[in-house]
């Protein structure tokens, strides 16, 4: 299966709502590296790698959130697997 990596944008109602929580939580189970953090400008940015079929899921899954979240938007594009990270973190 083919490695990839994505770089998403998600806007909406995405902080305060544990959408980052959700987030690291939906890649372990996908076996994603990469990272998620607070954008700025209240959005969550996110970039992950692995198997491309998982990348897929994991976008359908950024599009749901949590409960207490509304999303609104998620930007994404795929990319290159570099190969950099060897876990998914929650960062500042």
């Amino acid at each position: 299966m083919a490695k990839k990596s994505i770089k998403a944008v998600v806007k909406g109602r995405v902080q305060g709502v544990s959408f980052r929580a959700f987030t690291w939580t939906e890649a372990q189970k996908l076996g994603l590296t990469g990272f998620v953090k607070n954008t700025h400008d209240g959005g969550v940015e996110i970039f992950a790698e692995g198997d491309e079929e998982k990348l897929k899921i994991f976008v359908a899954k950024l599009h749901e959130g949590p409960s207490a979240s509304s999303v609104e938007k998620v930007d994404y594009e795929f990319g290159q697997h570099t190969g950099k990270f060897t876990s998914f973190e929650i960062t500042y």
